[in-house]
């Protein structure tokens, strides 16, 4: 195993700790369906990205069969979405709302700025940390709303 699989299998370790963490037995099924819903928006997105040469994945599982980054994109961006998801502060006002998403955006694209300057698993070719944050916070949202609709919550605000 090459040393650079190292971090992804830490991380993917970490993943799996938080999910047993922030998602209670009792709401598994909504993190379920945030899971499959954000694999089936993560998924596309990712092989169009990697289809027109703005990122590449030197280093990934499955590299014989995509070239998208199979762990982000299938399960450690899905999981943390259902940790988003399950953390979400529900009947807060909007900024402590946003500031939910900034948290989670943020903290994301700085993981993965860390990952592609000091790790070969990632190489920004026409991509920038901005995109990443934007693409992680319209997906956050998209999610978001498809939690609200699916589950009937009573969502007050905006975001």
């Amino acid at each position: 195993m090459p040393w650079e699989r190292i971090p992804e299998i830490v991380i993917i370790l970490i993943t799996v700790v938080m999910l047993v963490v922030y998602v209670p037995r009792s709401r598994l099924r909504e993190a379920l369906v945030v899971f499959f819903f954000k694999q089936t928006i993560t998924w596309p997105l990712g092989l169009a990205v990697v289809h027109y040469g703005l990122i590449e994945y030197p280093v990934r599982f499955f590299s014989n069969a995509t070239k998208v980054h199979f762990s982000f994109e299938y399960f450690i961006y899905p999981s943390l979405c259902s940790i988003f998801m399950m953390t979400y502060p529900e009947g807060q006002g909007w900024l402590r709302r946003f500031m939910h998403y900034f948290i989670f955006c943020t903290v994301m694209t700085v993981l993965e700025v860390g990952a592609e300057r000091y790790t070969a698993s990632i190489n920004y070719i026409h991509w920038t940390w901005y995109a990443t944050w934007l693409s992680l916070f319209i997906t956050f949202f998209l999610s978001r709303k498809f939690y609200v609709w699916f589950f009937k919550v009573n969502d007050d605000g905006v975001l």
